[in-house]
């Protein structure tokens, strides 16, 4: 594959991250070029066209959802449902259709500028749910309403990037910059955002993304625009143990343990940035008359900041030291000491993406001229590796209402005139970062 040089690549990605200003205009002039543009862009015969489209497709994006919605996806097993959409993707005529090596599927729609080979604009949707293997995720219909496991987050919201490359196609858009579309693996709590985490350092687009597009949920007036980092551990408190009442007075890593949640407790972490910390999983032990040689608790802490997260995880070690010191002074350890092994379970970078960026001031502005209004947020998405990495980034909501993710009742309202007006969201900002011939 031949790669751009560097001044070509860089020119690109200025392109194909919508700068559409120079970098002396200010915050008001970089909103008011974002807004008329997206005017421009809703109000033209192609976007009507395409809207066109998206309703006379609409029952084939609502059944593309519930063929994807019954092919399980549980965490670190999306490949049944990736498969499916390869070939989804393939049957609306994007090139370079693959999967890579960490089970992302992607695709490509080719720019008039760049012509397929980058820097890309990519939008994106996760494969897997929540849900554990043999979790019935068969959908169920009421009026207007559907519910399953994993229905929102995010099966509708790939149906809709099918939909998307479908309405582009029969209005006949041309983007200038090349645009990715991507179902990617890994997104909820254990995955760790590993699909990102390969499309941005180890994949072939490596690189090559200068803008980030995360589709999860359904809130069509949903920015978010900052990314709460998280690390997750899985602390293992061991001990000699012993009978608990022929070694009492040994030590016990039980005690250490408590210890240590009730010092975590006692930290008082900043309200703004928003940070904060929970002790959440436990388990181990031998019997109620044992003292155990070993248990575990897992512990969850997040921020908006990468520096008070780092600066957490530095207190919170602090306090395991401390906590198995105490009980090794407190009590015997003759027959041995209790120590701990904090093992990292999850990691998820903290960062943000300017709020003068284009993809954010588009996004806005594609979400007013829609009749929204727009909500700035924080949370944790697949946005937020990009956004460490200094690439704007976004997470947006794919359109309609929806509630109960994570939950077994979760469910979608596909009411067509909502659902549809919601959609146009994400396709008027898509449009506007990647560039309307």
């Amino acid at each position: 594959m031949r790669r751009l040089s560097r001044s070509m690549l860089f020119a690109a990605s200025l392109f194909a991250a919508g700068a559409l200003y120079g970098p002396e205009a200010d915050a008001a002039e970089r909103s008011d070029t974002s807004v008329k543009a997206v005017q421009k862009i809703v109000g033209g015969p192609g976007f009507k066209a395409a809207v066109k489209q998206l309703d006379a497709d609409y029952d084939r994006t609502v059944a593309d959802i519930v063929t994807l919605t019954e092919i399980p996806a549980p965490p670190f097993k999306e490949e049944q449902r990736a498969k499916a959409y390869l070939e989804m993707l393939k049957a609306v005529g994007l090139s370079d259709v693959e999967m890579d090596a960490e089970g992302n599927v992607m695709g490509v729609r080719a720019g008039t500028a760049t012509k397929g080979k980058g820097p890309f604009v990519v939008i994106a949707a996760h494969l897997d749910t929540v849900f554990p293997e043999g979790t019935d995720v068969k959908v169920k219909r009421e009026g207007t309403k559907l519910s399953a496991p994993g229905i929102g987050d995010d099966t509708r919201s790939l149906a809709v990037l099918l939909a998307y490359v479908r309405a582009m196609d029969a209005a006949k858009i041309r983007t200038k910059a090349d645009i990715l579309f991507v179902g990617n693996v890994g997104e909820e709590g254990p995955g760790d955002l590993r699909g990102v985490k390969h499309l941005f350092n180890q994949g072939k687009y490596k690189g090559r993304i200068s803008a980030f597009f995360s589709m999860d949920g359904s809130d069509p007036s949903r920015i978010v625009d900052r990314g709460v980092g998280s690390k997750r551990y899985r602390v293992t408190f061991k001990g000699p143990g012993g009978h608990s009442y022929g070694a009492f007075g040994v030590v016990n890593p039980m005690t250490a343990m408590a210890q240590s949640v009730v010092d975590l407790y006692a930290v008082k972490p900043p309200a703004d940035p928003k940070t904060t910390f929970s002790a959440s999983v436990v388990g181990g032990g031998t019997s109620v008359n044992s003292i155990p040689n070993q248990i575990f608790l897992e512990f969850d802490m997040r921020s908006e900041s990468a520096a008070e997260l780092a600066k957490l995880d530095q207190t919170f070690i602090g306090i395991l030291d401390k906590a198995v010191a105490g009980e090794n002074a407190a009590r015997s350890t003759k027959p041995g000491v209790v120590s701990y092994d904090a093992k990292v379970i999850g990691e998820r970078p903290a960062g943000g993406t300017d709020p003068n960026a284009t993809i954010v001031t588009a996004t806005a502005a594609a979400i007013s001229a829609l009749g929204f209004k727009p909500e700035h947020e924080a949370s944790s998405t697949d946005a937020n590796l990009p956004m460490s990495l200094g690439i704007p980034a976004i997470t947006i909501g794919a359109g309609g209402k929806g509630g109960r993710a994570h939950a077994l009742d979760e469910w979608i309202d596909v009411e067509k005139g909502e659902t549809l007006k919601g959609m146009q969201v994400g396709l008027a900002a898509l449009l506007a970062v990647a560039g309307v011939e």
